[in-house]
């Protein structure tokens, strides 16, 4: 059987019921946490000139637009793929790379929603979606994501998994699903060097690509059966190595969407760890900026591929440079999405403290990653004292868990913007959606204006 063929079988016979209740349970905080990013990215440029092109190209109002409105759900889905990463907080699982709430949930809340499905519905697919994508990026991690970006490429599989299950697709159906998001898997990482807004394309089109290949499906659309392992399929175009046991090594017994991580910092989770350590610098040893003569980051090579950026000049760019991150952790004891503004971007005792961070590859780091996503930290003061700091795991992994108030009050933090009611309203219906019979409850009234 082609791996294709054995995620569909595992798609079509995963019910609700098969789901242990903590899957279920936790896969509700994942949804939470994706529409508090969600939320927040409404008010972004970016995410402003989607929503603007989506309106302009029209739909049927077949779904939600977390920007507000209606339209098509594969517009939907581009829509709130996009909004949900854009500031930079949304999960991330570590062994495929992956941000998987940003394209599986806004192609399956879509369908969720016009095909008036239940909550248990939507956390059976959404499960499923993660599932499918972390496994396809744990095969070709860490080789493919030195050009690729895993959400965007990886994450399209999972979209249309989410998509096809909701819509009921057969086996067969769901092999052709995955062929042709394959064939659309792109995201190259380039657009890093400019700090372009290419990010949020990668993941709006991820969500919609998926769910345009199951909706071809369902309407008999053929796409190739051998996509992942085929002679010019995914692995060998796409991955110098890959490890295709990880498709379907505990497929169907082991939930890989229990190894998700959260995001507490608005910036690239590879800055994640060193900003943990400059914060545990600040909190735990009383170490201020005036006292650092020298700060020494040793990382993985991800991290000095994409975070190593000693003078970022707009606000974005800036969530990509280890150098500010640290620096800012230092200088005001947090990173919150409050905290990557024009005026602190510029503020001269973060510029000032850049200056004497530096940033190399350790290789017991590298050797760890991408199981471990750690970061070393050499400090040196003005007093001559030196100083060293090792973490494993950012906040937020399974291995250095937040809570359920946790990520409730990040939800709050995110969607300040609302109304206390409203927020609350979609606290509880996110928490009971076990309950919900029909999703064209999901949304705010206010959401649904055109």
């Amino acid at each position: 059987m082609s791996y294709s063929r054995q995620l569909a079988d595992f798609i079509v016979r995963t019910r609700y019921e098969d789901l242990p209740d903590e899957v279920a349970a936790f896969t509700k905080l994942c949804i939470l946490d994706w529409l508090g990013s969600a939320l927040a990215g409404t008010v972004t440029l970016p995410v402003r000139m989607i929503d603007e092109l989506a309106k302009e190209l029209g739909g049927s109002g077949q779904a939600t637009l977390v920007t507000g409105g209606v339209s098509s759900v594969t517009h939907a889905a581009l829509v709130n793929g996009a909004a949900s990463h854009v500031v930079e907080l949304d999960d991330i699982h570590k062994a495929s790379i992956i941000h998987a709430a940003t394209v599986v949930i806004p192609a399956a809340l879509a369908v969720a929603e016009w095909k008036r499905k239940s909550g248990k519905e939507l956390i059976t697919a959404v499960a499923i979606g993660y599932d499918v994508c972390f496994r396809i990026g744990e095969a070709v991690s860490p080789s493919h994501y030195r050009y690729w970006h895993n959400t965007a490429t990886c994450g399209t599989f999972g979209a249309a998994a989410a998509a096809a299950k909701l819509l009921e697709l057969d086996e067969q159906q769901i092999v052709h699903a995955l062929g042709n998001a394959g064939t659309q898997a792109a995201g190259l990482w380039e657009f890093i060097v400019d700090g372009a807004m290419s990010k949020q394309l990668h993941t709006g089109k991820a969500a919609m690509n998926g769910l345009l290949a199951a909706l071809l499906a369902q309407k008999g659309f053929t796409g190739p059966s051998r996509i992942l392992e085929g002679e010019r399929g995914f692995f060998r175009a796409m991955a110098e190595s890959c490890d295709e046991t990880r498709i379907v090594d505990g497929l169907g017994s082991t939930f890989k969407i229990m190894e998700n991580s959260f995001k507490i910092h608005a910036s690239c989770r590879h800055t994640h760890p060193a900003v943990d350590l400059a914060l545990k610098l600040r909190r735990e040893r009383g170490i201020g900026p005036q006292e650092v003569r020298r700060i020494r980051v040793g990382g993985y090579q991800s991290v000095l591929s994409i975070t190593d950026n000693p003078d970022p000049q707009t606000v974005y760019a800036a969530k990509f440079s280890l150098q500010f991150c640290v620096a800012l952790a230092l200088v005001k004891g947090r990173a919150g999405l409050a905290d990557f503004s024009e005026e602190i971007l510029h503020d001269p005792e973060i510029r000032s403290l850049m200056e004497r961070v530096e940033l190399a590859l350790d290789p017991a780091v590298d050797a760890a990653y991408p199981d471990r996503w750690g970061s070393s930290m050499e400090v040196e003061t003005e007093q001559g004292e030196k100083l060293q700091l090792v973490a494993d795991y950012p906040k937020g992994d399974p291995e250095n868990a937040v809570t359920a108030a946790d990520l409730t009050e990040k939800f709050h933090l995110l969607s300040a913007h609302l109304p206390k009611e409203e927020r609350q309203r979609y606290v509880d219906l996110v928490m009971g959606l076990e309950g919900v019979s029909d999703l064209t409850q999901f949304w705010n009234e206010g959401s649904r204006v055109s």
